[in-house]
């Protein structure tokens, strides 16, 4: 199974001319408060893209790092059973992105998959958000805006 890398995003992001820029990273940040340590940035300016199956179906998340997802709210939302409402395993990530968990983008997937962002992040005061960039030592740095035009204007409130 192929599997992405940064430069599989650099080259999605530069054959979409989206605005955006991959930070490779001296330091590994397993975390989000790592992430904003090394970055020198506020924790809520570090992205999530978290993979959901809804019924069988892939579903992006993108949310806050420090948020905690409510699958019942993912499940009505997406108007399925909250049985049917699944958080990807790392083989699914895998699969189904191409990236390794814990690396994931907001975008540039194997293939196209519906993405739905926690309205939170629509409301950071921030100029610049930070997501997964593909390598463990990758960010991913780009606007709101620059998100939105790539994954859609598609939102809900999602925190538990």
């Amino acid at each position: 199974m192929m599997s992405l890398t940064s430069k599989n995003l650099e080259t999605f992001i530069a054959e979409n001319e989206i605005l955006a820029e991959i930070l490779i990273l001296q330091e590994p940040t397993p975390t989000v408060l790592a992430a904003a340590e090394v970055l020198g940035v506020a924790p809520e300016q570090i992205l999530k893209s978290v993979l959901f199956l809804a019924d069988g179906e892939p579903v992006i998340v993108v949310a806050n790092g420090l948020s905690r997802l409510d699958s019942k709210a993912l499940a009505d939302y997406l108007g399925v059973s909250r049985r049917r409402v699944k958080i990807g395993n790392a083989e699914k990530v895998l699969a189904i992105t191409g990236y390794v968990a814990g690396s994931v983008p907001p975008f540039g997937y194997l293939q196209p998959i519906r993405t739905v962002v926690e309205t939170a992040v629509s409301e950071l005061p921030y100029t610049h958000i930070y997501g997964g960039g593909g390598d463990v030592n990758a960010l991913l740095k780009l606007t709101f805006v620059q998100l939105q035009k790539v994954v859609g204007t598609e939102t809900a409130v999602l925190k538990e």
